[in-house]
């Protein structure tokens, strides 16, 4: 019987989930499992469970990622973890964690949860973003689980941005930016800068311009299979950068153009419970499900 291998994947800084991540492990290692983690923290977590068979994340698939962090420590993992078809599952020790499943209260059921495999599995929208250079090449390329924004780099002038939806000029913006969220992604940079929230369920594509000065200025929700094109001009004074889900960047070069459409992979998010995201959102969100003036009881 082949040995059955989880990646544990902790935030870089916080010492709890280095704490609880090496609870976890030493769980799971009584139980037999093998485990796969960053390169930055084998030698922080192999002192804490010393006989576990622990080795570096590489292109062997494990048949989870529990990841103990916030959002952002659940989007370094989905790098690894898209081209695999590896399911993440969080423990949010961060702030609002809409990506992460649990709480640090609830963790004490989750090594028998993982030994029965007793989640289930979301299949969510992502992003693939190529820069095609003035040669017609592909000079940059990159996943986006929540999202992809072509920022402005000099705060005194606007950036001049032509969107294009499936080879069509829809409209130009002089604007700090234009973003393309996932559904996943709408709860995050998407719902900051105006967007809507768009149920993580739904196959679709939102693009949403960041302060753009012109009448036609509204968050537009698209088909999964939009190609959805972004070009600044070769004269214009202002170029750009590029930032997937905050992490990767690339800064623009004359005659570049951005090309963003569906992924061929699907981030897979697992659950232990069939929650609503209704209720997750009102939970997440804290929203006041029972009115802002509600009559005090008498």
């Amino acid at each position: 019987m082949n040995q059955r291998t989880i990646a544990v994947l902790v935030h870089p800084e916080r010492e709890e989930a280095l704490e609880k991540a090496a609870v976890f492990m030493g769980d799971l290692h009584a139980m037999g499992f093998a485990f796969l983690v960053f390169d930055s923290d084998i030698e922080r977590l192999q002192p804490l469970v010393p006989d576990a068979r622990i080795a570096p994340l590489d292109g062997t698939p494990a048949e989870l990622a529990v990841v103990f962090g916030g959002d952002g420590t659940i989007l370094r993992a989905a790098e690894w973890a898209l081209p695999l078809g590896v399911p993440l599952l969080g423990v949010n020790l961060g702030h609002v964690g809409f990506l992460a499943e649990l709480e640090p209260s609830d963790i004490h059921a989750l090594p028998a949860v993982v030994e029965r495999r007793q989640y289930l599995v979301e299949e969510r929208l992502a992003l693939r973003v190529k820069v095609i250079a003035a040669d017609g090449s592909v000079s940059w390329t990159s996943p986006a689980v929540n999202e992809v924004s072509m920022e402005k780099l000099a705060r005194e002038r606007m950036l001049n941005v032509l969107v294009s939806i499936d080879g069509r000029p829809l409209s130009r913006w002089g604007c700090d930016g234009v973003l393309v969220s996932t559904p996943t992604g709408s709860t995050a940079y998407g719902f900051s800068a105006g967007g809507p929230v768009i149920w993580p369920d739904v196959q679709a594509m939102l693009v949403v311009p960041l302060a753009a000065h012109a009448l036609f200025n509204r968050p537009m929700v698209l088909s999964p299979s939009s190609t959805v094109e972004l070009d600044t001009p070769d004269y214009a004074p202002t170029l750009g950068i590029l930032w997937c889900d905050g992490r990767r960047s690339h800064e623009l070069q004359p005659g570049e153009r951005v090309v963003v459409t569906s992924d061929d992979h699907q981030t897979r998010i697992a659950r232990l419970s069939e929650q609503p995201f209704t209720t997750r959102l009102v939970k997440k969100f804290a929203l006041p499900v029972e009115g802002w003036r509600k009559r005090s009881e008498k």
